[in-house]
C-alpha cells in the first residue's frame, strides 16, 4: 500500500525530474518540477510549461528540500517523558506506538466515541493525504466530527449564498482586465501568480486599486490604496453600489437577467445601497469622499472591470455579508460579459471530487456524532460533560495542523492541551507547539516523499504529485499511518486496504483521465472562458442570489470589537488589529526553516507613527501588545503601514520561536462570524505598550 519512487533505477549520478504540485495552502497549487539525483531532491521549481505557475516559486516552496531534509525532522515515533509543552521526547517503534494509541482510543470509544476529536486543515492541500483514509478511520471508529472553518468558511459560505458555489473568473484573464480591484489580498506575498497577470494589465495600461487596512506591498505597486478601517468592507461595497445606482452607471439588462428580482431582490438591495451616500461610508471606513467616488467612478465606467477579492477581509464579525456585498458588484455593472471581467475570491467549486468515495461516510452506520468547531477548541478542550456538549474531549489526534500556534484565544487553547487527562497524538515532520504537547508524535512524509492528487482555489486544474524521494527515516505518509491504526484497532472493511494510487484514482472517478494527469502533471477543467456571459450561476435559478435562504439581504455587520460596538471596552483598548501573514511564512509553516526566518527576524507589531509617539514608543523597541485575554512581545516597527488606530501584528509565529514563548494569538478570541462559524482574527482590540 506504500509507494516510494524506484531510485534504484536511476543510474548513480545521473538526474531525473519528477512532476509535483504545492500542498500547501495557497490559491496558486503550483505544478512542480523536483530534480533528484543519487535518490535526494536537489532542487524544486515551478513547472514553466504551466499555465498559471509559468515557472515561478514563491521564496517558501523554492526552499523546499530545506524543510524536507531539516536537520530536526521528526523521523521516528516518539513518546512524551516529560511534563506536556516541554517537548521532552523518546523514541519508541512503530510497533509500540500503535499498540498504545489503539489501546487508547479503543478504551474511550468504549465508552462514547464522540470524546475523540480529529483535528486537521491544511497543512496539506491533498485530497489523499488530507481526508481520505483519515476520514474513513474517524467515520468507522465513531468520532466528533470536525467543522474546518479556521481560514475561509465565512467567504466560502457566503459566496454559495450569492453565487451558489465557490467560483469564479479564471485567474490568466485577470491580464485582459482595465481596471483590478484587490480587495483583502497581499498578493505579492500569498497569491504571487495572479500577481503576474496583474502586472501585466498595468503594463497594458490597467488600473489596479488596493483595498486593504495595511499598507501592503502589493498597495504599495498599485496606482491607489485605500485604508479602510477593518471590517468596514461591506459599506464600501455599499458606497460603490449607492454611486453606481444615483450616476446610473448599471446594467440593465443584466441586472434583469442575471440578478434575482422583486421586493426581497434587486430592488431591497438597492433601496438599502441608496442608504449609503459617500459621507455615511467615509466616516464608516475612514476614506476621504473623494476616494469612494472615485472608486465607483472607475468601477462603474471601466471594462473590463475585475476583483480580486481575498480571504482577509472575512475574519471579522461581519466577513461573511461583506463578501456577499461585494460579490454582487459585477453583476450589477455586466463585468461578468467578458472574460477579463468578473470576480474571484475562490476558484475550488469549480472542481466536483467524489468525497463520499475518499470519506466513506456509510461507516458511520446511521450514527450522527456532535461536530466540534475547530475555531473554538479552546473552549471546547476546558467544557465539561454535559448534555448540551456531550461528552468531555478525551483525545485529539492531530494532523496537517498546528492549533497550539494558529487557533485563537491560544491561553485557552495552550491550558486545554495541557491538560494531563487528555491523551494527545500528532502526525507532524517537526516538533511544533503542537506536538509538544503531544502523548505520542509519530513522523509524517513530506510532499516529496508521497503521492497526492491537488485541487485548486486560484485555477481550475487538477494536479498530481508524484513521489520524487523516498521517506526518509521511519516517516509514513498519513493514509499509511491511518491503515496502520486502523488493521491495530480491528476495523476490518476492505476500503481500508486502499491504495494512494487507488485512493488518487477514486477522487474523480472518471471525470477525469487519471493516465492523461499522471503522463502530464495536471489536466485542466473544461470551463468557459467566460463561465457567466450569459448568467447561468450555479444558484437554483441561475441568478445571483440577494435574499439568500437562511441569510436574508446582505448588510453591514459591526466589529464585535469597536469603539462603536464596544465602546467601554474600546476606551480601555484604544487600537484596532489584524494579524497578516509574515511575507515568508504560510500560517505556521516554514517558520522553523532557518533561511527564511533570518529575513522575518522576529515578531513584530506595525504600530502608525503618531500612534506609538502617543505611547512613548521607538522603532525597534520591545513592546508589549495586550488586551484582556493576554499579552504577548514583540518588536515595534514604526510605519505608515499601519493606519492611525490599527496595528498589525505580523504572525504566525511560533510560540516557542517568539519572544517570551507567545505569539499574536494571545489577544485574539473565539467570537464567530456571522456566516461560516469562521474566527474573527482581524475584528480585536488591543493596547500597545513598552516593555
Amino acid at each position: 500500500m506504500l509507494e516510494v519512487p524506484d531510485s534504484a533505477s536511476a543510474a548513480a549520478g545521473a538526474e531525473r525530474v519528477v512532476r509535483g504540485a504545492c500542498p500547501h495552502d495557497c490559491p496558486d497549487t503550483c505544478a512542480l518540477r523536483i530534480t533528484v539525483k543519487d535518490g535526494i531532491a536537489i532542487k524544486v521549481q515551478g513547472a514553466a510549461e504551466h499555465v498559471t505557475t509559468h515557472g515561478a516559486l514563491c521564496t517558501k516552496v523554492a526552499r523546499y528540500p530545506e524543510r524536507t531534509y531539516h536537520a530536526e525532522r521528526v523521523l521516528h515515533p516518539l513518546r512524551r517523558v516529560g511534563p506536556k509543552g516541554e517537548g521532552r521526547f523518546e523514541r519508541i517503534s512503530w510497533e509500540d506506538a500503535l499498540a498504545e494509541i489503539a489501546q487508547r482510543l479503543s478504551a474511550i470509544a468504549a465508552r462514547d466515541p464522540q470524546a475523540i476529536v480529529p483535528y486537521s486543515y491544511a497543512g496539506t492541500m491533498g485530497l489523499v493525504q488530507g481526508e481520505s483514509i483519515a476520514a474513513r478511520f474517524f467515520n468507522r471508529l465513531g468520532a466528533s466530527l470536525l467543522d474546518r472553518t479556521i481560514c475561509a468558511s465565512a467567504g466560502a459560505e457566503a459566496l454559495g449564498a450569492t453565487l451558489g458555489a465557490k467560483v469564479g473568473m479564471h485567474t490568466r484573464f485577470f491580464a485582459e482586465a482595465k481596471l483590478i480591484l484587490i480587495w483583502g489580498s497581499n498578493s505579492i506575498a500569498s497569491n504571487l501568480h495572479f500577481w503576474t497577470f496583474a502586472q501585466q494589465a498595468k503594463r497594458a495600461g490597467a488600473r489596479l486599486v488596493c483595498i486593504d487596512p495595511r499598507r501592503t506591498e502589493t498597495a504599495d505597486k498599485c496606482h491607489e490604496h485605500l485604508q479602510l478601517r477593518p471590517g468596514s468592507d461591506g459599506a464600501l461595497a455599499l458606497g460603490v453600489m449607492q454611486q453606481l445606482i444615483v450616476n446610473d452607471w448599471l446594467d440593465h439588462d443584466y441586472i434583469a437577467r442575471h440578478v434575482e428580482q422583486g421586493p426581497r431582490g434587486w430592488d431591497a438591495l438597492r433601496e438599502e445601497a441608496l442608504r449609503w451616500p459617500p459621507e455615511r461610508v467615509a466616516e464608516a471606513t475612514g476614506l476621504a469622499v473623494e476616494q469612494i467616488v472615485r472608486l465607483a467612478f472607475d468601477y462603474g465606467t471601466t471594462r473590463p472591470a475585475a476583483i480580486r477579492l481575498n480571504y482577509g477581509m472575512q475574519r471579522v464579525a461581519g466577513g461573511g455579508n461583506a463578501v456577499r456585498l461585494i460579490a454582487t458588484l459585477p453583476a450589477l455593472v455586466g463585468a461578468w460579459r467578458e472574460r477579463g471581467g468578473g470576480m474571484l475570491l475562490s476558484s475550488s467549486g469549480w472542481f466536483q471530487p467524489d468525497k463520499a468515495a475518499l470519506q466513506r461516510p456509510e461507516l458511520l452506520a446511521g450514527r450522527r456524532p456532535r461536530t466540534i468547531n475547530m475555531s473554538t477548541i479552546g473552549d471546547d478542550l476546558l467544557r465539561e460533560t454535559s448534555p448540551e456538549f456531550g461528552p468531555r474531549i478525551e483525545a485529539l489526534l492531530v494532523y496537517n495542523s498546528n492549533p497550539v500556534a494558529v487557533a485563537p484565544e491560544s491561553p485557552k487553547v495552550v491550558q486545554g492541551f495541557g491538560r494531563e487527562d487528555l491523551f494527545t497524538v500528532v502526525l507532524e515532520h517537526f516538533l511544533t507547539d503542537t506536538a509538544d504537547h503531544a502523548d505520542i508524535v509519530l513522523p509524517a512524509t513530506t510532499q516529496l516523499e508521497h503521492l497526492d492528487i491537488h485541487t485548486s482555489y486560484g485555477h481550475t486544474d487538477v494536479l498530481l504529485n508524484e513521489p520524487a524521494i523516498a521517506p526518509l527515516g521511519e516517516a509514513l505518509p498519513n493514509t499509511e499511518i491511518f491503515r496502520r491504526l486502523a488493521a491495530r484497532m480491528g476495523f476490518g472493511e476492505p476500503c481500508f486496504a486502499d491504495s494512494d494510487e487507488q485512493l488518487a484514482r477514486q477522487a474523480f472517478g472518471d471525470c477525469i483521465d487519471f493516465e492523461a494527469l499522471r503522463a502530464t502533471g495536471w489536466v485542466s477543467l473544461p470551463i468557459a472562458d467566460a463561465p457567466f456571459a450569459d448568467g447561468g450561476f450555479p444558484t437554483p435559478d441561475g441568478r445571483v442570489r440577494i435574499d439568500a435562504p437562511g441569510h436574508g439581504l446582505p448588510r453591514v455587520v459591526p466589529n464585535h470589537e469597536s469603539r462603536e460596538s464596544t465602546p467601554v471596552l474600546a476606551a480601555r483598548y484604544p487600537l484596532a488589529m489584524i494579524s497578516p501573514p509574515a511575507r515568508n511564512f504560510l500560517n505556521s509553516s516554514f517558520v522553523n526553516v532557518r533561511s527564511l526566518r533570518d529575513i522575518e527576524r522576529e515578531p513584530i507589531v506595525e504600530i502608525h507613527p503618531d500612534d506609538a509617539a502617543a505611547r512613548g514608543l521607538q522603532n525597534g523597541s520591545t513592546v508589549r501588545v495586550f488586551n484582556d485575554r493576554g499579552s504577548y512581545l514583540c518588536r515595534a516597527e514604526l510605519s505608515t503601514r499601519a493606519r492611525p488606530g490599527v496595528v498589525n501584528g505580523l504572525g504566525i509565529w511560533w510560540r516557542k520561536l517568539g519572544l517570551e514563548g507567545t505569539n499574536v494569538n494571545e489577544v485574539t478570541h473565539q467570537r464567530l462570524t456571522d456566516l461560516g462559524r469562521a474566527p474573527c482574527f482581524y475584528d480585536v482590540l488591543v493596547e500597545v505598550a513598552s516593555a
